[in-house]
């Protein structure tokens, strides 16, 4: 996805109180910031809400013209691919409000102010969303969803060695989430079948599986 250019008025947005997260790894640098051949002149907050922020900054681009660079700030999330000593691995499903159909995907979510680290959060959503817990994790890289266009990053965990932690303790958004024991193999099949599409679970499998033969 390319810079949009737009050359209307930037409605007026009442302000709201900066979330938790944007104190953390979210803080604009200094006006004038140049990276890449590109230079920030400045910037502007169109919208924020509790879960994003929609940014336009005046830039210089590359090839020395300037623009408008219209982009959405939003916090770190997490998915756990959390299998036991059988190489069953827990499932989700759920309805996804912004693609209109359910879904299944690994437990996966934001991360919170609360959270200290990617890790904490990958923690404490495999725990609210499974009800289980586990004592061996491995982090197995990072997904950017949606460059461009976002700084969305997505941290994605291997977490083994389960015992139970619980109940769930779903948010109202997730009433609906079911959770499934499901055998590696076909969660792998369904990966490639098209038919798990979130991105960082796709990437958590596709990784255990390159990892198991050692590529």
């Amino acid at each position: 996805m390319k810079m949009v250019i737009v050359a209307s008025k930037i409605p007026t947005t009442p302000a709201r109180p900066t979330p938790m997260w944007f104190h953390r790894g979210m803080a604009d640098g200094a006006q004038g910031d140049r990276a890449g051949g590109w230079v920030r002149l400045r910037r502007r907050v169109t919208f924020r809400s509790d879960w994003f922020e929609v940014r336009r900054d005046d830039v210089l681009r590359p090839d020395g013209s300037r623009g408008e660079y219209d982009h959405v700030q939003v916090p770190d999330s997490v998915t756990v691919l959390a299998m036991d000593g059988n190489r069953n691995v827990l499932v989700t499903r759920q309805w996804i409000y912004v693609h209109g159909g359910t879904q299944w995907r690994l437990p996966s979510g934001r991360m919170d102010g609360e959270d200290r680290s990617p890790e904490d959060a990958a923690r404490r959503e495999l725990a609210e969303e499974t009800g289980v817990a586990a004592r061996r994790w491995a982090k197995v890289g990072v997904v950017h969803g949606s460059d461009s266009f976002t700084n969305h990053r997505e941290h994605v965990f291997v977490a083994t060695d389960l015992r139970p932690a619980g109940e769930p303790a779903l948010e109202p958004g997730e009433a609906d989430l079911s959770v499934h024991w499901l055998g590696f193999d076909q969660v792998l099949g369904m990966v490639r079948a098209g038919e798990m599409p979130h991105a960082g679970s796709a990437f958590a499998v596709l990784m255990a599986e390159s990892a198991a033969h050692g590529s």
